[in-house]
């Protein structure tokens, strides 16, 4: 009996270390997975946090690209329609000199400069209202010059061009209200 009783243990000895293996094994396992799971949710919600901020701060640069170029583009449709007017009274007063053709000429192009980038960064709402003012500004800028090489257009004067220079003032004003719309500045519509 002896030696039977031990071949009995060692039979139930035997499943119960294979047992206790397979539930060691699954335990590990499933600490190791869980771990590791619990890794990759974790990396998966950095990435997410990561490209949130990436978001965020494009945005912003976005945003502060608009904000600039439109400050400039507002300042500088306000500098071509102040020297178209001052252009208009020098030739009223005087001969036109090379210095004030230079100076209307380096507004224009600050503007064309300024208009061009805002081609390229404006939502449409805003480039239509700019497009306006560019199209208005150059259509006096071509009545004044003709005007000064007295070869003006049919019916025009220089009080004809000083009202479409005045009249620049309204369509500036329209521009900054919508830039400053889709800046954020302003809830009036």
């Amino acid at each position: 009996m002896g030696s039977g009783h031990r071949a009995g243990e060692n039979a139930w000895s035997a499943p119960m270390d294979v047992s206790s293996v397979v539930i060691a094994v699954t335990g590990v396992a499933g600490t190791l997975g869980g771990a590791l799971l619990t890794q990759r949710g974790s990396e998966r919600t950095k990435r997410r946090e990561i490209e949130l901020v990436r978001s965020h701060e494009e945005i912003r640069e976005n945003r502060s690209l608009r904000r600039a170029c439109y400050t400039e583009l507002n300042r500088d449709a306000r500098q071509f329609t102040t020297a178209l007017n001052r252009h208009l009274h020098v030739m009223r007063e005087r001969d036109v000199e090379d210095a004030d053709r230079n100076t209307l000429e380096e507004a224009k192009n600050a503007h064309r400069d300024r208009y061009s980038e805002a081609q390229m960064i404006a939502p449409d709402g805003v480039l239509t209202r700019a497009g306006a003012v560019n199209q208005a500004l150059n259509k006096v800028y071509g009545q004044v010059k003709r005007l000064e090489r007295d070869e003006p257009g049919p019916g025009e004067t220089l009080d004809s061009a000083a009202r479409a220079q005045h009249e620049v003032w309204d369509l500036l004003r329209t521009m900054r209200t919508a830039m400053r719309h889709d800046l954020g500045v302003s809830s009036d519509r």
